[in-house]
């Protein structure tokens, strides 16, 4: 792909991820499958625009700096200066006269002479001034919103839920990478053996903590090698994985996944399964169902019913007390996977957690009743908020006498994964910063009385 070809399509992103608020992780890969990319040019494309958001508010107050406060300003401009800036501050592998040079002809291509004037007059400043210092922010508040890039409202949140130290290691770890997992299929291939067979292939890896079944890839492309291409392995993090480990589920059983897309939860319960038994997988979109179809023949796993359904109204399929365990990993916030998804902590809003708390509260009442006596029913979310976890877990054991904590949740938790500073009664958080995993929070409820019994007693 041509320099400035390249340089087009980062803008059209950006522009696109800015103005539709689109998810910038998919945006991405639809647009390396669509234009071929060589390696170099996916790189680069998926370094810049995913730093070029993650930084957002930061590169901006930089900008500020040095833009007349009412001076109006073409979106395609500001999401050029914002990229360049980025590229400058953030990347050393391109010169700085360099990075100036290409975003005046960017300009001069997409706008006038003028355009590209003003471009040139803000990154010259720039680089002959320097940034200014971000410590000097009195407001903790603002101070650390700037240096991270995270909206205020989240950060007094999070101040709020967990104090200052543990908020600003979460913000921290949110701008930077975290190490790739995969899973492997254990009825197709052992853990040592695929380790074994990614070292020969050059790649850099290491058991996970969180699953017999994890390892963690350093370095290496997974998505280029047999392994993948032939379903020996699949891509998940390794919080996600310790859900179905955490289940306890036996190949005899029927359960099921109430949230199910895009798969890798299910297909992980279903190889725990050995690929027998029950599972029921539904999912709120249909499109979505065909992810978890997908995953499933990937894996070659004939064992889970995918199905198009909202989760509030499972009890008009399937009868009361059918399952032996459930999942519940409920549409969140996403707060616990923004070093991935970093458009996520732009445009959500502090209402939008409150109408999800009220949806997860739903989802649990419904298929409560769905689970057998002495079953186990695991609610998870990818989020760090209390609000989300906490409180709807106390809400619902308030509400559901017949369900409590499993006492013997923390006592099956990985030995290196018991040291966690979230674990609490209600269960486990999981932050970004303590493991380099997703952010996550689930826990495990047992359910000690019959729906049926208890129903008539009333």
């Amino acid at each position: 792909m041509k320099k400035y070809q390249l340089r087009n399509t980062i803008i059209d992103l950006l522009l696109r991820i800015e103005k539709n608020k689109s998810f910038s992780h998919l945006l991405i890969d639809n647009e390396i499958k669509a234009q071929k990319m060589d390696s170099k040019d996916e790189r680069l494309l998926t370094e810049i625009v995913y730093g070029t958001v993650q930084r957002k508010l930061t590169l901006d107050y930089y900008l500020q700096n040095f833009i007349k406060p009412n001076q109006k300003i073409q979106s395609w401009v500001k999401i050029l200066l914002r990229m360049s800036l980025y590229q400058m501050i953030y990347l050393d592998r391109i010169p700085d006269h360099a990075i100036i040079h290409e975003a005046v002809e960017m300009a001069k291509q997409r706008g006038h002479k003028g355009t590209a004037s003003f471009v040139n007059g803000v990154l010259r400043n720039i680089q002959r001034k320097g940034i200014p210092r971000t410590d000097s922010i009195e407001n903790d508040v603002k101070r650390l919103a700037v240096q991270t890039s995270h909206p205020e409202w989240l950060i007094e949140r999070w101040l709020h839920h967990y104090g200052y130290k543990v908020t600003k290691e979460m913000c921290k770890a949110n701008l930077n990478k975290k190490p790739l997992s995969i899973r492997i299929q254990p009825m197709k291939i052992s853990r040592e053996e695929a380790m074994r067979t990614l070292q020969e292939l050059g790649f850099q890896v290491r058991p996970s903590l969180f699953s017999e079944q994890g390892i963690i890839v350093d370095q290496g492309n997974i998505l280029k090698t047999d392994l993948f291409k032939k379903g020996y392995v699949t891509v998940q993090d390794q919080s996600s994985m310790l859900v179905s480990e955490m289940l306890k589920v036996q190949p005899s059983m029927d359960v099921l996944d109430t949230c199910s897309a895009p798969g890798g939860k299910v297909t992980h319960i279903a190889e725990k399964m050995q690929n027998s038994g029950s599972v029921y997988a539904y999912d709120l979109h249909k499109n979505k169902v065909k992810l978890i179809n997908k995953k499933a023949s990937d894996l070659h796993l004939t064992n889970i019913n995918a199905q198009q359904a909202d989760a509030r109204n499972l009890r008009n399929i399937h009868a009361d007390e059918s399952f032996d365990r459930i999942l519940v990993d409920a549409p969140c916030s996403g707060f616990g996977v923004i070093r991935g998804k970093p458009d996520i902590k732009y445009n959500k809003q502090e209402k939008d957690v409150h109408q999800l708390a009220a949806i997860q509260a739903d989802i649990l009442d419904h298929v409560a009743p769905l689970l057998k006596k002495d079953g186990l029913l695991i609610y998870s979310t990818c989020t760090v908020d209390v609000e989300e976890n906490e409180n709807v877990v106390k809400n619902f054991l308030e509400k559901h006498k017949d369900f409590e904590v499993d006492a013997s949740f923390i006592e099956d938790l990985p030995k290196d994964i018991k040291k966690s500073p979230g674990i609490t009664k209600t269960g486990i958080q999981l932050f970004p910063h303590t493991f380099q995993t997703d952010g996550f929070f689930f826990v495990r409820l047992i359910r000690k009385g019959s729906y049926s019994t208890l129903n008539a007693k009333k």
